[in-house]
């Protein structure tokens, strides 16, 4: 049984709280609206009045905010809390550059730290499902790791460069956005049609587009341009994509992404593969 703190008690942090206490941990939780930490209390966690006094003794203090200066003015709150060996695990979706200086400050303090954000629901969370990144110490690492282990299906460990977490789990977070826009515009083209979005959607049940990131994208990302899907190709479907929608419907991905290709059509591009969409971050291999 290890003694936790939770900072945060939203839909995942209180979802990782209740499934701690339920494990046997000993669990105290503070939020700064202390109805949501006192719903925890039918588990058996303690509710704290400050965030120092949930943190004092802990072995583990988790963080779940909602940004990089909730992170830093709960922590600052913390006080000498901290300083008593306490291993910090964040698991707040923050910026790459707001956790490489939140590790340092609290290195300069002594303070263990990682950054371990989430991939999951708060089902998940409730049921040690979904996926955990983590950057940091190594050191810091293994102490927390079996602990970590427990609360989630996958721990993914990506090295001692504080902000890796940060920025995989921005790219995974990306990913997301990108996909649940294109669905929208998928859906807006099939009400145009007279399709129930359901029915459209269904396609993706045998056709799985994310097979994309797997030969495109390693070809993208190490600059190679060979066409298999010509941009002038893929620009032609686009428009036949934005015609299809009515003005009833209106697009708001495909839209954005056929500007950028025009860009690159005048730019002669033409005959380059549709992954030349990504030729200024990834210049072409020569």
């Amino acid at each position: 049984m290890a003694k936790l703190a939770f900072l945060g008690t939203g839909l995942i942090g209180g979802a990782m709280a209740e499934a701690a206490a339920k494990r046997g941990d000993e669990v105290t939780v503070w939020n700064r609206s202390p109805a949501k930490a006192r719903a925890l209390e039918a588990f058996g966690a303690k509710v704290a009045t400050t965030p120092e006094d949930a943190a004092r003794g802990a072995a583990r203090v988790h963080v779940v905010l909602t940004d990089d200066a909730a992170v830093d003015a709960v922590l600052d709150a913390c006080g000498a809390s901290l300083d008593g060996g306490a291993v910090v695990v964040d698991h707040t979706t923050a910026s790459p550059a707001g956790t490489v200086l939140r590790a340092k400050r609290l290195a300069e303090r002594g303070v263990a730290f990682l950054h371990a954000p989430i991939f999951m629901s708060p089902k998940m969370a409730r049921e040690g499902g979904g996926m955990m990144l983590a950057s940091g110490p190594r050191a810091v690492f293994e102490r927390a790791e079996a602990g970590l282990a427990a609360m989630t299906g996958s721990v993914k460990y990506l090295g001692e460069r504080p902000d890796l977490a940060a920025a995989n789990k921005l790219f995974g977070n990306a990913m997301i956005l990108a996909v649940t826009a294109g669905l929208a515009d998928v859906f807006a083209m099939a009400a145009s049609l007279g399709i129930a979005a359901e029915d459209a959607r269904s396609l993706f049940a045998t056709f799985n587009p994310a097979n994309t990131i797997n030969y495109r994208g390693l070809a993208m990302a190490q600059g190679d341009y060979t066409p298999s899907f010509e941009l002038t190709m893929a620009r032609k479907d686009a428009r036949l994509m934005i015609e299809t929608a009515d003005t009833a419907h209106r697009l708001h991905f495909l839209p954005a992404i056929a500007a950028r290709m025009d860009a690159l059509l005048a730019q002669g591009h033409g005959q380059d593969d549709l992954g030349i969409l990504a030729v200024d971050a990834v210049p072409a291999r020569r």
